[in-house]
């Protein structure tokens, strides 16, 4: 197939229900952190996969794993065991706290596990959970609840109940929202979609003290920190603060659909048989990938690798933060970074595409950047000086 960009729009125009916003451009290829589109205009990625693609486009330890996979096996139902689920299950517990893993396709299933698991171990009569405005938890019924943003939820109520809504960075507000119908509180170590916020390592040990103390199930919804983008293999470990539940997706298989659930071992009883399941949730292409994934981060030394690219960022921002009035604040962890703007930062991304760079703008005025680790330096200095004359432009 060789479509051109507008024929291939016109075919979402008649067939797809038109339900995301999509920029007016086809994508056909990429390579590391470049893509290219039905014309073969080549742009560079800083927001690959909306954060999937943490180790690039098409990487080709993936690629290779994935090929071989396909060829033996591809999916089974978990009816039967495979010897690469448990395998990935053995190195993202090795890897994090010791514990069990539930597998699924994506973060709000990874989620919804983890809402399900903290009610089943509670006792009868507690079942709220705490989450925090500006979260971002998924677009089930559960997890957009659970998501304490309103314009996710205009038209959907009414909602799941037993969600409580506080403050991200409030201890005290989340103390006095505990009462005896309190199982959890679930939250983001760091808030992507609600603009990168990174909370205080206080409020993060002041919610684990709570949770020992009130018996409470700490969950922390890691799909966009987890495995390796924090230059941690999890955020928990950038805080020293371990949750009892841990939620993960986007980079889990270097770009291919899946989500797990991990928990610490006293409470994997709890999600009994028959309460849960996912049909494709650790099939054997996404469990070779997710292998393939974590092989490649080691081998390649990209923990390391993500603090790299964060400095390099932090640095050319902090520039252009003492030349430019418009930016308010530089701030995230590894490669995830966040530049707030004073103004509307939508028409940054369109500067920004016309000159083949691809970002992203959250919460109105955020200039959200999730790079691949493994960018070379020099397209990450090309793209940060594209950005830099889009806001020198836009200002």
């Amino acid at each position: 197939m060789s479509r051109s960009s507008q024929e291939i729009i016109s075919l979402f125009d008649q067939f797809v229900i038109p339900n995301y916003t999509r920029y007016p451009v086809a994508l056909v290829r990429g390579e590391g952190s470049y893509l290219w589109d039905a014309e073969g205009v080549r742009y560079i990625d800083f927001f690959p996969g909306w954060g999937c693609d943490m180790l690039g486009h098409a990487p080709e330890p993936i690629a290779n794993a994935i090929r071989e996979q396909v060829g033996r096996l591809i999916h089974v139902p978990n009816s039967w065991h495979t010897e690469e689920q448990g395998v990935w299950a053995q190195m993202l517990s090795e890897r994090s706290f010791g514990g069990k893993a539930f597998f699924c396709n994506s973060g709000a299933e990874a989620n919804e596990a983890a809402i399900k698991l903290t009610r089943l171990r509670s006792p009868k009569g507690k079942y709220k959970i705490i989450t925090f405005y500006n979260s971002f938890h998924g677009r089930t019924m559960a997890t957009v609840t659970a998501t304490a943003q309103q314009k996710y939820h205009d038209g959907l109520e009414p909602l799941l109940p037993g969600f409580v809504y506080c403050n991200y960075g409030d201890l005290a507000g989340v103390e006095a929202a505990i009462d005896d119908e309190t199982a959890g509180i679930m939250l983001e170590p760091i808030q992507g979609e609600g603009g990168v916020n990174v909370p205080s390592l206080e409020f993060l040990q002041g919610l684990r003290k709570l949770c020992d103390e009130r018996d409470l199930v700490l969950i922390f919804d890691e799909v966009q920190t987890g495995v390796g983008r924090t230059g941690e293999w999890f955020a928990y470990q950038y805080f020293n603060v371990v949750p009892d539940v841990m939620t993960l997706a986007k980079t889990i298989c270097g770009g291919v659909a899946a989500g797990a659930m991990l928990c610490k071992r006293e409470l994997a009883p709890s999600l009994r048989k028959g309460m849960h399941a996912s049909t494709f949730g650790g099939n054997s292409v996404a469990a070779a990938a997710g292998i393939a994934t974590i092989k490649m981060i080691e081998e390649e030394g990209l923990l390391a690798r993500a603090k790299e690219v964060e400095k390099r960022v932090k640095d050319r921002a902090a520039k252009w933060a003492s030349e430019m009035d418009i930016i308010q604040e530089v701030r995230g962890v590894g490669a995830m970074i966040g530049i707030e703007l004073k103004i509307e930062g939508s028409r940054f991304v369109e500067l920004c595409m016309e000159n083949r760079l691809l970002i992203n703008c959250t919460h109105g005025k955020v200039i959200r950047m999730l790079p691949a680790v493994n960018i070379p330096f020099e397209t990450l200095d090309e793209g940060l000086g594209v950005l830099e004359d889009a806001l020198k432009k836009g200002a």
